[in-house]
């Protein structure tokens, strides 16, 4: 980000230096005449006192009385506002933070006013530096956002709202993914539960009918939760991957690739699903290792199935007493058994070698013992039965010895005609019936316990089955090497750069991708394959229409007459969300579109580690085989939300949590009727409300968007995995309640006819505290700003929130009380002062809400509306200029000065907790410092350590002063120390604590004796380090002795008392 190098505060001076009459201000300050003013005293509404030291008790315990109060607050009543009209900001704030008031009405306003939507004309030919276009991860069109996609939204609003306040160019393009599997599998449940029928039942295109019914019907959920969060998208451009302008994207970049070679048709084994009755790509199967014997419960199958075990039986020579011993764990499999293989360097079974084997079902088949290296010699027998149709490794084997392939199962699961006695059955029911058969006819061996890897459907849980099958494939192995490379050379950056290596490892060993589904909701293949003329093999053609297959068709082979069928099977949903970057602006129809010229390629593509390769890498596989181009610059990967105790979110868990119950509020009976709605089975229900009970039992409280989106943001510094705490959200609406009030506060301290000219003064009679709040400002936005540019968003609300809280509620709220009382005579210098404060105020104020907007949009923009009038004031803050670093205001000596001034109220405070003290008691007392410079200065600053520190009057002693009489002291550090009265105090209490913390320094002097005397540190420990040893002992000492002197003084003082 740019830095100024001049102070932007310039312009009241000037008018000033120029005689033009500066407003009047202040809280009830009225300048007529000298006289004070006689308006009745402003309520304290910011009661809250900084956090100097350890809280006491008695406070923590008025903390949180007060959050308690705050939740059961009755709500505000929120301003009738007509839809897309700016919100009444004359109506009087109200007493409390209500996010429900506050986040009425303005995003309605934003999207009236266009402020997410540019225009592509006159973004046409910015410069990278100056544009900042996204799309949005569609979400799955099938349900509602999650708290993982409120994270999502969170950081790509936060860095749009960024970019728009620097001056960039700035879209970002919202849409929802058609989501095939899992939108039919929705829609197939619901019609089946309210109707008993299945989509067969309906037929293809009535079927299609309830898909875009209920798609209408269920897809605002999304847009009105987006909303919700503040998303500022352009909903001009909201997309939908079923959309025409997307479909003929799909179609054009398969017929492309099509041409080019990369996509054909084979016969190959694919992950087959019998619930659902579609392939599967390798990235849809779950893997579960399986440690042993295990019953698990599928769908479509009322019996438990019985895995992890391993089963051996034996094959017959023909003509021979000899047999060979196999074992599988997928018993049923035997049926399609053409061979049994053996290694051809394994002594024991070279004999065998192309003999011929008797299957015990079936005696006809040719079954062969075959040599092969696949074969590991040493693992079980040393023979492996062959099964081309059902196996990835015996489909090669069977392709290198010329096996058949036969096929026994449908493709519902059950065995087909090809299974003989055994057809009809369920797979896993015929598992059962060969067993009880190979122990009757003498076949079987034994079975035993067996871990294995379970591959399981993602969407159904069913066991995926090897099946072969003809399907459309991709190659995508040049693709993948361009994507490596990218990378590599560094035209593509993924962060954080751990995930290099994943991309590396995926790319770099990419197999061919299945990308047809057996599915009738999704984008259908535009193939189309030749029945008349009949053909010896199939013939396919691509086209957008079956008049375009049929030309190409009659020009493919010569004829007049060409009679053609589409294929009926959908493309994976994944081929068409690979091309959202570019399809999303109208590609492939790209000469004079603005929209494309304009905005494409895109600067950052931000999404969930999680889909890395899923969607990732085929974005840019895709676009770089399309487009000739990248299709963004920047991946940046987040971390994956997970609930409090580090689960995945589950349904079944109960932990699935909707954006819309943090922002509004739920109660447990809520949540546990939605659960009663949706689709999970009785049980999963029953064990999901355990969940809630146990995690959220009196429901989630109304925290609003805001307090979401920080909390969500501020979660982002743990890494990989973030582990949600409901009750860090509400602590952050805790925190737009302290933000609320201290501009209630603030803006009390303006007056009525306040007008801020512009910018503050220079060289007036600045205040120590306005100097210093500027320089913190200063620093404030220079790492909020460094956050953004990193991607490190827990640190851009760190820096606000420390800020905010710490430097400006607790510190200069606190100092700038005095300077507005109401009972002081207002002179001529009293009101120069008060102008100067009220300029600083405002500079303060308006430069924090725009540096928040990112994170707490909707109350930045409450209250940036509600700041005076001002010449620079923008329409919205949204528009505003986002402030950035001012090397005129950095003072780096008021930051130190500051710190010695903290440190004092944090020992004063601390020491009067220790005593128990009321916190009105204002006891006087001391301060006494070794620095000559310092000294001096605490001088001047006395008074405000006094108000700071919640004491009476300060004096400041010199550095060999003794010990004042009648006091106890505190140590600061090893050249502070402080003094309080304390005349009919009980100092048992602290006196318990000075022994306990002289017995912890020497302990830690004792440690640094030890290291400094141990034979040979001054030979084996570096320089530096001994140096910096000394000093910490050296200090630890006169720490110590400051400790034994206040011990000393305790003790006299109780012996006078």
């Amino acid at each position: 980000m740019a830095t100024l190098e001049f102070d932007e505060l310039l312009s009241p001076i000037t008018c000033r230096k120029s005689g033009l009459q500066l407003a009047t201000t202040g809280v009830g300050v009225a300048a007529e005449n000298g006289k004070k003013p006689k308006e009745p005293k402003a309520a304290k509404e910011v009661k809250e006192k900084p956090k100097w030291g350890e809280p006491g008790t008695g406070k923590a315990n008025k903390e949180k009385a007060k959050k308690a109060k705050e939740s059961q607050a009755t709500p505000v009543k929120i301003v009738e506002t007509p839809d897309g009209e700016k919100k009444d900001m004359s109506v009087e704030m109200a007493a409390g933070y209500d996010p429900v008031a506050v986040e009425s009405a303005w995003y309605a306003w934003w999207e009236k006013k266009e402020f997410f939507t540019p225009d592509p004309a006159k973004s046409k030919g910015t410069c990278e530096s100056k544009r900042f276009i996204m799309v949005i991860p569609p979400p799955n069109v099938t349900g509602t956002l999650h708290l993982g996609h409120a994270l999502t939204t969170a950081i790509e609003d936060s860095l749009c709202r960024w970019h728009r306040m620097c001056g960039n160019v700035t879209l970002w393009v919202p849409g929802t993914d058609h989501a095939g599997i899992a939108t039919q599998s929705v829609v197939e449940r619901l019609i089946y539960k309210n109707e008993q029928l299945t989509r067969h039942d309906l037929g293809r295109e009535k079927f299609l009918e309830r898909v875009w019914d209920w798609k209408e019907k269920n897809g605002g959920r999304i847009v009105l939760q987006q909303r919700k969060i503040a998303a500022s998208v352009d909903w001009t451009r909201e997309r939908f991957t079923m959309d025409p302008l997307l479909g003929r994207a799909v179609e054009a970049a398969f017929i492309r690739f099509h041409e080019q070679g990369l996509i054909y048709r084979d016969n190959r084994l694919v992950n087959w699903c019998p619930h659902l009755r579609t392939a599967l790509s390798d990235l849809e199967v779950d893997h579960e290792d399986i440690p042993g014997k295990t019953f698990l419960t599928i769908p479509g199958y009322d019996k438990q199935v019985e895995v992890g075990v391993m089963i051996e039986f034996k094959y017959m020579l023909k003509g021979s007493n000899d047999a060979l011993v196999v074992a599988t764990t997928r018993l049923e499999t035997m049926l399609g058994d053409t061979a049994v293989a053996v290694h051809p360097e394994d002594e024991r079974y070279k004999k065998f070698v192309g003999k011929e084997l008797l299957h015990p079902f079936f005696p006809d088949r040719k079954m062969i013992v075959v040599a092969d290296t696949m074969v590991e010699k040493d693992f079980g027998t040393g023979c492996v039965k062959i099964t081309p149709a059902h196996s990835h490794d015996d489909f090669r084997c069977g392709q290198r010895h010329s096996l058949e392939q036969i096929n026994v199962l449908d493709e519902n699961g059950h065995i087909n005609a090809n299974g003989g006695a055994y057809a009809g059955q369920h797979r896993f029911e015929a598992r059962r019936t060969l067993e009880e058969d190979l122990k009757a006819n003498g076949a079987w061996v034994g079975k035993k316990s067996h871990a294995m890897r379970l591959g399981l459907c993602s969407r159904s849980k069913d066991i995926i089955e090897p099946y072969l099958k003809p399907q459309w494939w991709m190659n995508c192995k040049d693709l993948a090497h361009q994507s490596v490379m990218a990378l590599r050379d560094g035209k593509l950056k993924i962060l954080p750069e751990f995930h290099h290596q994943t991309w590396y490892h995926w790319l770099e060993n990419i197999q061919e991708w299945c990308i047809s589904r057996q599915l009738w909701w999704g984008h259908r293949i535009p193939a189309y394959r030749v029945v008349k003329p009949e053909q010896k093999t199939e013939m396919w053609v691509t086209g957008k229409s079956m008049e375009e297959a049929v030309e190409k068709a009659k020009a493919k082979l010569g004829v007049k007459s060409v009679e053609v069928v589409q294929d009926e099977d959908v493309l994976d949903t994944w081929f068409s969300s690979g091309l959202f970057p570019f399809s999303v602006f109208g590609w492939p129809d790209i000469e004079n579109n603005e929209d494309f010229n304009a905005f494409f390629p895109t600067s950052l593509l931000e999404t969930g580690h999680d889909i890395l390769f899923f969607w990732v890498a085929r974005m840019v596989m895709m676009s770089i085989g399309l487009t000739g181009k990248l299709p963004f610059h920047t991946v940046y990967l987040h971390a994956l939300v997970k609930d409090a105790h580090g689960r995945k979110m589950s349904k079944s868990l109960g932990n699935v949590i909707d954006p819309i119950e943090v922002i509004e509020g739920i109660t447990l009976k809520e949540l546990q009727d939605k659960l009663d709605q949706g689709n999970l089975p009785e049980k999963e229900v029953a064990k999901a409300k355990k969940g809630q009970e146990r995690d959220y039992p009196d429901g989630i409280p109304q925290c609003g968007a805001d307090a979401l989106r920080f909390g969500l943001l501020a979660y982002t510094l743990q890494g990989r995995n973030i582990n949600l705490d409901i009750n860090r959200v509400v602590a952050y609406r805790h925190f737009c309640n302290k933000v609320w009030n201290a501009t209630i506060l603030g803006l009390k301290c303006f007056g009525a006819d306040y007008t801020y000219r512009g910018s503050a003064p220079t060289v007036a009679p600045f205040a120590w505290e306005d100097l210093w709040i500027l320089s913190r400002l200063s620093t404030c936005a220079e790492k909020t700003n460094k956050a953004f540019e990193k991607y490190e968003f827990g640190s851009a609300t760190s820096a606000t929130h420390s800020f905010f809280l710490h430097d400006f509620c607790d510190v200069y709220l606190e100092l700038l009380k005095p300077r507005f009382d109401r009972d002081a005579e207002v002179t001529p210098e009293v009101l120069a002062d008060r102008n100067v404060a009220c300029d600083v105020l405002y500079t303060v104020l308006d430069q924090c809400f725009r540096l928040m907007h990112p994170l707490l949009p909707f109350l930045t923009e409450e209250l940036y509306q509600r700041l005076p009038p001002s010449p620079n004031k923008s329409e919205s803050i949204c528009i505003a200029p986002y402030p950035v670093h001012v090397i005129a205001w950095q003072n780096e000596a008021l930051d130190g000065e500051m710190e010695v001034v903290r440190e004092i109220v944090g020992a004063v405070r601390s020491l009067k907790v220790s005593l128990g003290l009321a916190n009105s008691a204002r006891p006087s007392g001391f301060i006494r410092h070794t620095d000559a410079s310092l000294q001096q200065k605490l001088g001047s600053l006395r008074i405000r350590v006094s108000r700071l520190g919640l004491v009476g009057d300060l004096k400041v002693l010199p550095a060999d002063a003794a010990a004042p009489p009648g006091t106890l002291s505190r140590v600061v550090n090893d050249k502070c120390i402080v003094f309080m009265e304390v005349a009919g105090v009980d100092l048992s209490k602290e006196l318990e604590k000075l022994q306990k913390k002289i017995v912890s320094t020497e302990k830690t002097n004792a440690s640094y004796v030890a290291k400094m005397e141990a034979p040979g540190y001054a030979e084996k420990v570096p320089p530096a380090v001994q140096e910096k040893n000394a000093e910490k002992l050296e200090a630890g000492r006169v720490e110590l002795a400051e400790l034994l002197k206040s011990l000393e003084s305790i003790q006299q003082a109780t012996m006078t008392s």
